[in-house]
């Protein structure tokens, strides 16, 4: 019997000392997510009660979690930015956020988590807003499952879905976003990873990289974009099974590679774009297993690449394969497959027994005079392509696919 008392009273000291959840509702006695906030303590959780909260620069410095039942609208009515987390170990979940403030001067945000680590901010819906969330100074935290609407026209006035400034080891994964500036952006960030996203019907890039080391995106699809992706001055960046499609237009692509080095690039698929992959000042990436379809350009070479391998890839029905602007060529194409290939194979080995030049000389006039596409398909273009095969003098004449495959690549 005294045992059982003294189990008794622990159960009740227990029960007393777990935190119960702090509610927010227009009929509650918190009404608001201020108040919330002021009256919680390190750990607790938060309930937003549906309905519509008008607030903006609300603070969460300490760490808390944060959770809409139902999707509770927190309106900033145009007056600037909405949430901003301050603190570590916070969660923010479910709230449908609309009416960021716009400026000139500020990057006003619908949550920004700034000086913080091991953060969550999942299943939030983003309308009308200037930027999305901003990562800023911020490591070790997940930004999941996202929904981010915009309605930008212009570059000039609209702002990021998804931006990671000065961030580390954070995980961008199954958000969707579209009509903002770029739909995801990276600035001196290392070491993220961008998973299983949709950015499309963006102003300027799908996912833009600029000065980030070490990171990943993969399994994303970017469709219909400025551009799909733009990775700038970085490092070691893997690109892995991604989809660029539709990312047409006069100065399109669907990934621009610029000053980087050291990546890898498989499996993607690049589809309907104006170029594949336009390449500047970019060395020692390696590109395998990707598909190359119906694109104006698969890849465009406009100098001072280096080193780079092309392997078991597919070129299919791009009306260039490969355009270079100089006559020189440091890169490797090894067992590629070539739908433009003539070729034949007596040894049935599925090895071409001629190698392929994949660099066409009317590659080389567009690149100099661009109105002379008019001409593509006229047979005056095949004859000067045929003759420059023959004898190299406009295109590296030691640019060549020594093993082209007879069926295209299957992995």
């Amino acid at each position: 019997m005294k045992q059982l008392l003294i189990f008794s009273i622990v159960l009740l000291i227990t029960s007393s000392s777990v935190a119960q959840p702090i509610e927010v509702c227009k009929t509650c006695p918190i009404s608001t997510l201020k108040d919330g906030i002021a009256n919680a303590k390190n750990f607790d959780t938060i309930i937003v009660k549906k309905g519509i909260y008008k607030a903006h620069n609300i603070i969460v410095d300490k760490p808390l979690t944060i959770i809409g039942e139902n999707y509770p609208v927190i309106d900033g009515e145009l007056k600037g930015e909405i949430i901003t987390v301050i603190a570590d170990n916070v969660t923010v979940d479910g709230l449908f956020i609309i009416n960021v403030g716009n400026s000139y001067l500020e990057d006003y945000a619908a949550i920004r988590v700034k000086n913080s680590k091991n953060f969550l901010i999942q299943n939030l819906v983003l309308e009308k807003l200037f930027f999305g969330i901003y990562i800023e100074k911020s490591r070790d935290g997940k930004v999941y499952h996202n929904k981010i609407i915009g309605d930008a026209v212009e570059e000039y006035n609209s702002g990021n879905g998804i931006q990671l400034w000065y961030s580390k080891n954070v995980l961008v994964k199954h958000n969707f976003v579209q009509r903002v500036r770029d739909g995801i952006y990276l600035e001196f960030s290392d070491d993220c990873t961008i998973k299983n996203n949709v950015s499309a019907l963006n102003v300027r890039y799908g996912l833009h990289f600029m000065f980030s080391n070490d990171d990943t995106y993969e399994d994303n699809i970017f469709e219909n974009n400025g551009a799909g992706v733009a990775v700038m001055f970085s490092r070691r960046i893997k690109m892995y099974n991604n989809i660029f499609k539709k990312n047409w237009g006069t100065a399109s692509y669907g990934l621009l590679l610029k000053e980087i080095n050291d990546g890898e690039i498989k499996g993607n698929t690049f589809e309907d774009n104006t170029i594949g992959i336009n390449v500047e000042g970019s060395n020692r990436i390696n590109y395998k297993h990707n598909t190359f379809e119906n694109n104006g350009w698969a890849v465009k070479v406009k100098g001072a690449c280096y080193t780079n391998i092309f392997t078991e890839n597919n070129f299919l029905y791009n009306s260039f394969d490969i355009a270079y602007n100089s006559k020189v060529n440091d890169n490797q194409f090894d067992r590629n497959y070539w739908s433009n290939y003539t070729g034949y194979d007596l040894n049935k080995n599925g090895i071409g027994d001629v190698p392929y030049r994949p660099v066409k000389l009317f590659s080389y006039i567009v690149n100099r005079t661009p109105e002379t596409i008019i001409l593509l398909r006229s047979m005056f273009i095949d004859i000067i392509d045929f003759s420059e095969k023959v004898s190299p003098v406009f295109t590296p004449d030691d640019l060549l696919d020594h093993n082209p495959q007879i069926k295209k690549l299957t992995w």
